[in-house]
């Protein structure tokens, strides 16, 4: 076994730190008087003290220590190597097996000169240990990314005995120990491992042989792993256990919602389960509680189509609709608007299915149909509670699109969505729900499209020369082309894909007099939108063009999500 203790430099810290010029000489003096007065390492007290951060002293460490200094961002860890090590073990240590190269592990570790580390993982390993330099916080989050739905999964499912036939499994079975055990422990893996992989939902879909785990992550669902058909049965009976649903019912769709507890933040997991050809499917969707607490300034907007979003939101009244397939944001945005306009003085209330978000001071009410609240039953009642501010999560009918057009009327900012494809069509899409084209142009303040594409990721941005097809697309839209094109790489710390994170893409249309007359004129949609352009909406294609120009998103991206859709 060998250590980098063995390979010092003659160079000592001090030395090195002060030669690559991160800390001059004298203040190294003073921050080694410091350590030795305190009886603590130099290391130690050079971060304390901020002299250095400790990617620098990382850097430092590496240089002196004569040690490799490995970008965890760049390197993809395989499963056979998180199977040398378990869990458990680089967690307390932080460190993660990069390589095998004959009888040595090549190990990342924060301390690559840890004698008691390296004697450990030895033993576990028995292999000789080649220690390696990483950045600590990059070696916690590689484990977090690397450890989860792997060899861990399938080693815990081998424990569960072979249940009868699908549709002789028996609830007591379900409810046995030895079903319910692998069950948690594999929930709970799956669960955390999605979490930490920005997953939005989690899909566990039965197949004819093998059981599909599938995470959406920033809007696109991705292959994550293949479990045994063995755990089906109690997996999808654990699933309705925490969350409330009736363990006996397997053909009628359930839904339910529970809580759990990751890296000390609740985070709500809302369940819908079905019956397929091959058993019930799931889907988990995971309600983290910050998304709640988004500004508008992080959604994406740019600054001029912020602006004219903020004057609709400082009107005393009216109604402001968003439009947009499902998953293209509105919610989000919704969200995001009430969030700004809360405050003690209003009285802000919404009726959503379902309130995915609780947000503070704001009264919240859930559609359920059983005790006959719906949208319109709910904003009926709204009207005798005072409100200044109400949020109706979509217009589905014309019942309730004609009492929000009421509510807009008398005094009352309303917000809430409908399915249209740009924001003229959702005047139209109002009409057609039975709504006359003058208490449309009466009650409507502004209409607001909106499409979700993923942010280019910024650890392993690249310029890359596009295709003549994207190429074409650009230059539709655009007058010019920008000197570089973006796209993503594929790193760790995206998962390989190139992204991290979604931006909203948006189309304002404010209802001036030229629309509102054009409008009440049967003029078409395409009249109307050309109008609309002159009184400055910029298009979502535009929108979308710009955020390819600055390099947030790629015109693939924008192909796929903007113009596939209308």
């Amino acid at each position: 076994m060998s250590t980098a203790s063995e390979e010092l430099s003659k160079d000592s810290l001090e030395e090195v730190l002060v030669r690559i010029g991160l800390i001059d000489a004298e203040q190294m003096q003073e921050i080694s008087e410091v350590a030795r007065q305190g009886e603590k390492k130099l290391e130690e007290v050079l971060v304390e003290e901020g002299a250095i951060s400790s990617r620098d002293l990382a850097r430092a460490l590496s240089i002196q220590l004569k040690v490799p200094l490995i970008d965890l961002k760049r390197h993809t860890i395989s499963p056979e190597m998180m199977k040398l090590i378990p869990e458990e073990l680089a967690r307390k240590y932080n460190v993660l097996p990069l390589d095998v190269i004959g009888n040595s592990l090549a190990l990342v570790m924060a301390d690559t000169t840890d004698v008691g580390t390296i004697g450990d993982i030895a033993a576990v390993t028995k292999r000789r240990i080649e220690p390696m330099m990483g950045f600590p916080d990059e070696i916690r989050g590689a484990i977090d990314r690397n450890y989860g739905a792997g060899g861990g999964v399938g080693e815990e499912i081998t424990v569960l005995e072979t249940p009868p036939e699908e549709e002789e499994v028996k609830a007591e079975h379900l409810l046995s120990e030895e079903a319910q055990v692998p069950a948690i422990r594999t929930l709970n893996r799956l669960i955390l491992q999605a979490i930490r992989s920005r997953a939005s939902d989690i899909h566990i879909t039965p197949q004819k042989d093998r059981l599909y785990i599938r995470y959406r992550i920033d809007g696109v669902l991705m292959d994550k792993t293949t479990l045994n058909m063995q755990i089906h049965g109690a997996l999808l009976s654990r699933l309705k256990i925490i969350s409330n649903m009736n363990i006996a019912e397997r053909r009628r769709p359930q839904d339910g919602q529970y809580t759990v507890n990751v890296d000390g933040k609740n985070i709500d997991i809302r369940i819908a389960c079905a019956s397929t050809v091959y058993g019930e499917m799931a889907v988990l969707r995971i309600l983290r509680k910050s998304a709640s607490l988004l500004e508008l300034s992080d959604l994406g907007f740019f600054p001029g189509i912020l602006e004219r979003y903020q004057q609709l939101l400082q009107l005393p009244f009216g109604m402001i609709l968003l439009g947009g397939p499902t998953g293209s944001g509105k919610t989000t945005t919704l969200y995001a608007s009430l969030n700004q306009l809360n405050s003690k003085e209003r009285n802000i209330m919404t009726i959503e299915d379902p309130v995915e978000y609780h947000l503070p001071g704001i009264n919240q009410f859930q559609v359920n149909p059983r005790a006959e609240v719906t949208f319109a039953s709910s904003l009926r009642a709204f009207m005798r509670l005072d409100p200044d501010i109400i949020l109706v999560g979509e217009i589905r009918d014309t019942e309730t699109a004609r009492i929000a057009t009421q509510a807009a009327l008398t005094g009352h900012l309303v917000f809430s969505s409908v399915h249209a494809n740009d924001a003229v069509g959702i005047l139209f899409r109002m009409q057609d729900l039975g709504v006359e084209s003058y208490l449309i142009c009466s009650s409507l303040a502004g209409t607001v499209a909106q499409r979700i594409v993923r942010r280019i990721c910024p650890h392993c941005r690249e310029a890359y020369e596009p295709s003549p097809e994207e190429l074409t697309a650009y230059k539709e839209e655009m007058d010019e082309l920008p000197e570089k094109f973006y796209r993503g790489a594929g790193c760790n710390l995206c998962g390989g894909t190139g992204f991290m994170g979604q931006c909203g893409i948006y189309e304002i249309l404010t209802l001036t007099e030229e629309v509102k007359h054009l409008f009440l004129e049967n003029a078409t949609a395409v009249e109307i939108h050309k109008q609309a352009v002159r009184d400055g909406m910029e298009p979502l294609k535009h929108d979308a063009m710009l955020k390819v120009k600055e390099g947030i998103t790629t015109i693939p991206d924008v192909l796929r999500n903007v113009y596939s859709s209308g």
